[in-house]
């Protein structure tokens, strides 16, 4: 009886032996053990760059409201306002949109280059016609996927850390353009001295399909909310701008409405509890 007992209890240690040795994942794990022999070098365990993620994205919607001014454009002041909606389908990809819209403030927008190169047209050679082409961006929509290649942690003070991202973002969209003329008012001038003698004329509105390309960043505040920064580019072809009144071009060009904007990103439904803020 006792034979037959000690020949059981060496074959399942056999078994238990050759298990552990063919299945590693199924062999009992010794923490402390694992830990001297990683230091020691003899294996290396392969970790994420980042541990315990403070902010998880991944099938959340997100929905920011925007506030922001177009810098590249010389001629016309551009503030614009909006919202973004996303939906991240993980941690790295996301699709969504945005709506952005921008008041057209009449003369009220023209930057004080506009007027001071129509008046030096005029003044040069009163005989020649001169008028400054001007576009405003009044209405933008966009449709883009999003890349999320990113996430890290900053300690800027103390124990302070700070969770953010960066993405990218690409996609088609719609874009809808006033377009003026800003030309010399001689009756302006004569009656109004203390204001720059400038009209301008409506040459009605572009509706174009865009494409748009932007890189931005999240700044986690809570595990709902988000700062978010974000550089947009809308990129369309349409004709090269018209000085003379006289000359027709029919040539194209490469337009780019540039968009720096700020936010606060809004997160739902709401994320599992971490146990740590790190």
């Amino acid at each position: 009886m006792n034979s037959t007992r000690t020949l059981v209890a060496g074959m399942l240690g056999a078994a238990l032996s050759a298990t552990a040795l063919l299945s590693p994942t199924m062999a009992w794990a010794n923490p402390a053990e694992d830990a001297l022999r990683e230091a020691q070098g003899e294996v290396t365990t392969k970790q994420d760059a980042v541990q315990n993620r403070f902010f998880e994205k991944s099938q959340r919607f997100e929905i920011a409201p925007v506030i922001g001014l177009v810098p590249n454009n010389p001629m016309v002041r551009r503030y614009t306002g909006g919202v973004l909606v996303a939906y991240h389908f993980n941690e790295n990809f996301a699709a969504g949109g945005q709506l952005i819209y921008s008041p057209d403030l009449g003369k009220s927008d023209l930057k004080g280059l506009t007027n001071t190169l129509v008046q030096i047209a005029h003044s040069s050679d009163q005989g020649v016609e001169f008028q400054q082409p001007l576009d405003k961006m009044v209405l933008g929509a966009t449709f883009s996927a999003n890349w999320i290649p990113v996430y890290g942690k900053i300690n800027l003070i103390g124990e302070t850390v700070i969770n953010f991202d960066l993405y990218m973002s690409g996609g088609l969209g719609m874009m809808s353009i006033a377009k003026y003329y800003a030309v010399y008012d001689d009756e302006l001038a004569r009656t109004d001295p203390s204001v720059p003698p400038v009209a301008l004329e409506p040459r009605g509105n572009l509706v174009r399909v865009p494409v748009n390309l932007a890189i931005g960043t999240d700044l986690f505040l809570t595990q709902t909310l988000a700062l978010k920064l974000e550089a947009r580019s809308y990129l369309y072809v349409d004709k090269v701008p018209q000085y003379d009144p006289d000359v027709t071009e029919t040539d194209n060009r490469l337009y780019n409405v540039f968009i720096a904007s700020a936010g606060l990103s809004m997160y739902f439904p709401k994320m599992d509890d971490r146990r740590s803020e790190f």
